[in-house]
């Protein structure tokens, strides 16, 4: 994994959960679902506890990202103390206006850093890759999700790749229907278990297109369905919800691939946008 010391034990536990093998899982559960013992025990102890060997949870460690498992048990360490933190950084009754914007922005700053954190290159690298080779590219989400896939639509026009977004599930499955092994469709949805997303995942991978999906860190339909899965992270507070706080991880991940994109087609994409210029220029006074 492309990732550096820098905590986010858990995040990086989850966003790979679904490639471990049977005493990973295990590892990663016990982790996931005490962390405080693991803070306060040694590899022996852990490795006795879950009738693992050490060499073993040491492996673990190392595939996860960290040196080994000391450095794990830090990081880990950092990110209960820092979880017992934001407990007393959620919104309250009393605040005035000034206290719930800071608050706000620090929640979308966390969400964008956490999320930077469970990003993993070769999956980031194969996505571009994708969408660079693409005849087309089709965009659907519903819901909140729908707005992200029209943003990205408005994003990736400037790349001269034909391009659009699909909010209503059967304008989504229609249009899967006929796409070909050559295109590529962006399925958006936070939690990975929309009906209809995965109606239209079905219709697609029917067609032999190549699917990237932008979800949540869990283990989901989504995640599992798509050649690509790329992950956000995001906390519930009381005022707002995981999937709304996530729209800016997944606007941002959008930005990531669309600059990559745009970099790879320098010359094709500068066409396009001078092209789009003179003609939005006509609507101005």
């Amino acid at each position: 994994m492309n990732q550096t010391e820098s905590g986010h034990c858990k995040h990086r536990i989850r966003a790979s959960y679904s490639s471990f093998r049977e005493k990973e899982k295990k590892i990663a559960d016990y982790i996931l679902e005490h962390p405080e013992e693991i803070i306060h025990s040694t590899i022996s102890q852990v490795a006795d506890t879950l009738d693992v060997a050490e060499a073993t949870v040491f492996r673990f460690c190392k595939r996860i990202g960290f040196k080994g498992y000391q450095a794990m048990k830090i990081a880990l360490a950092s990110e209960v103390v820092t979880g017992m933190k934001d407990i007393h950084e959620t919104i309250k009754e009393g605040d005035d206006e000034k206290q719930v914007a800071e608050k706000v922005f620090k929640s979308n700053i966390r969400t964008l850093e956490d999320t930077l954190s469970v990003i993993d290159g070769d999956s980031f690298k194969k996505a571009v890759q994708m969408l660079l080779a693409a005849n087309r590219v089709e965009f659907y989400g519903n819901g909140g999700s729908g707005v992200i896939a029209m943003d990205a639509h408005h994003k990736f026009m400037r790349t001269g790749i034909p391009t659009i977004a699909y909010s209503d599930s059967h304008f989504q499955v229609m249009s899967a229907s006929q796409l070909t092994e050559k295109d590529v469709v962006v399925l958006i949805s936070h939690t990975g278990t929309n009906r209809d997303i995965l109606q239209a995942l079905e219709v697609a991978k029917e067609q032999g297109v190549t699917t990237i999906g932008i979800t949540t860190l869990a283990k989901s339909p989504l995640s599992e369905g798509v050649d690509v899965p790329l992950y956000t992270v995001s906390k519930e507070t009381d005022y707002r919800s995981e999937a709304l706080s996530s729209r800016l991880a997944q606007l941002s991940i959008i930005d990531a691939l669309y600059v990559n994109v745009s970099i790879g087609r320098k010359d094709l994409m500068q066409q396009s946008i001078t092209k789009m210029r003179k003609a939005i220029s006509s609507t101005r006074i």
